[in-house]
């Protein structure tokens, strides 16, 4: 991979560390073949599903709000006051490119929860509580269908050195199993911050890649995944946002605007 990499100070080991797998250009319209590719791997990498213009016009317009920030209550003002729940926010995650997408993928009306996250790290911020720690998204989702995918947009480039999100690999598979056996009942809390440990627990490797503007990860709800630290130059802007069929059970408590302290 070249550089070191690290997630909150952890060093991982470049032996547990392998590559994403992009979704080939032939299966991108088979929605059979993708929804077996999901089952399989946990994820769906696709490259280009947006509009690199209109990611960049997405991150301008963030870094031009927060900019003017001059203290940390001051971002946070702009970040939850005005972006969070700001018309360019909504019109950017409802966008076609990936409300049509998750409509034709699920087979019926999509649905998009209302608590979608922003996550900036800034060059050199690292140790533990900086990147995001592992853990998979149905712990924070339990109230509602366990259908519900995730999709990572990184706002911009997003480089391996930059901190990007980081999968382990057919980790699904695991919980899934755990899951349906009441093993892994756990609390609305991420697994670990020691990645490294995490991939050895599950002889699994790290999945990792240098994203483009323009391109986009679903994941499932049972899919294990963090982030790396931000060793670059450059800020590290990215949202996550969640999709499900309108018709399945929804988590109620995310139909509010995201708020950092909201306790989910």
């Amino acid at each position: 991979m070249g550089a070191v990499l690290t997630s909150n100070g952890y060093v991982l080991d470049e032996e547990r560390l392998g590559v994403l797998q992009v979704v080939p250009e032939l299966e991108r319209s088979d929605r059979d073949v993708l929804r077996a590719r999901l089952m399989r791997d946990g994820y769906l990498y696709l490259t280009g599903l947006l509009d690199a213009a209109v990611v960049e016009q997405f991150r301008e317009y963030y870094f031009r709000l927060t900019g003017a920030a001059t203290d940390r209550a001051s971002y946070r003002k702009v970040l939850f006051e005005e972006i969070v729940p700001g018309p360019e926010y909504a019109a950017f995650c409802a966008q076609p490119a990936l409300k049509d997408w998750f409509g034709w993928f699920l087979g019926g009306e999509p649905f998009l929860h209302r608590r979608k996250i922003i996550r900036q790290t800034a060059p050199g911020e690292n140790g533990i509580g900086t990147a995001t720690q592992a853990h998979y998204d149905l712990v924070y989702l339990r109230e509602g269908s366990d259908q519900v995918l995730s999709a990572w947009i990184p706002l911009g480039d997003c480089p391996v050195s930059r901190g990007g999100l980081a999968y382990l690999e057919g980790s699904h598979h695991r919980v899934l199993a755990d899951e349906a056996a009441g093993r892994l009942k756990r609390p609305a809390a991420s697994m670990t911050a020691d990645l490294p440990a995490l991939a050895t627990e599950y002889d699994a490797n790290w999945l990792v890649a240098n994203y483009s503007a323009g391109d986009v990860v679903i994941h499932t709800a049972h899919t294990i995944h963090a982030a790396l630290d931000n060793v670059s130059t450059e800020m590290r802007l990215s949202t996550d946002i969640r999709y499900q069929r309108s018709d399945d059970a929804i988590d109620a408590r995310w139909q509010y605007h995201w708020h950092d302290r909201d306790g989910l």
